[in-house]
């Protein structure tokens, strides 16, 4: 004769789920991703520099002054300071810049103008510079890209310019200044900057 046995199975519970956090604020903490050269991709006597000015700001127009900058772009001739490019790099532009802004929200770099890059499609991208934002309240890195004013038959047919909305795309597009040029980002709310995801 068997005799049956009730087993009692406790559910297993799901682990909990550990909660996200915000990237930063720790970026103009001491030595917080330093960056050896800062701001500056090329020496202060470069004779064709230009010195790009921003400021970062939240939703509500407030300046973000805990917020983090890197800038990657290629020198006037359309060259990388990287290895994967194999042609004759210009050896004072670093082509790659990083700023804490500052209480205000305002970062800058001295840098140069730089060229229109080919398309492994065989299209022309505009003149631009990559950014990248990090800062307190976010989750994750922000990417975008600044053009410039004077090159509106480039920008007109840029491949990524134009995927964007015509009614957005001057939040990409810098402005002259006497010195070079100003780049405004704005991480939400009205004249929110184009973001993209990479």
């Amino acid at each position: 004769m068997t005799t049956e046995r009730s087993v009692e199975v406790t559910p297993v519970s799901q682990p909990a789920t550990t909660p996200s956090q915000t990237v930063g604020p720790f970026f103009a903490l001491p030595g917080g991703l330093p960056w050896p050269d800062g701001p500056e991709l090329l020496p202060a006597d470069t004779p064709d520099a230009v010195i790009l000015r921003g400021r970062l700001s939240d939703g509500a127009g407030e300046p973000v002054p805990d917020g983090l900058i890197e800038i990657w772009q290629s020198d006037e001739r359309g060259r990388f300071a990287h290895p994967d490019d194999p042609r004759e790099q210009a050896t004072d532009f670093r082509g790659f810049g990083r700023c804490a802004t500052g209480p205000e929200g305002e970062f800058w770099f001295r840098t140069v103008k730089p060229a229109a890059l080919p398309t492994p499609a065989g299209e022309t991208e505009a003149p631009h510079i990559n950014v990248t934002v990090l800062a307190r309240g976010l989750l994750d890195r922000v990417v975008t890209r600044i053009y410039f004013p004077d090159e509106p038959v480039a920008n007109a047919a840029d491949p990524v310019l134009s995927g964007v909305d015509p009614a957005r795309r001057d939040t990409l597009v810098a402005t002259a200044t006497a010195d070079g040029f100003r780049f405004d980002i704005r991480l939400q709310g009205d004249d929110e900057t184009i973001f993209f995801a990479v």
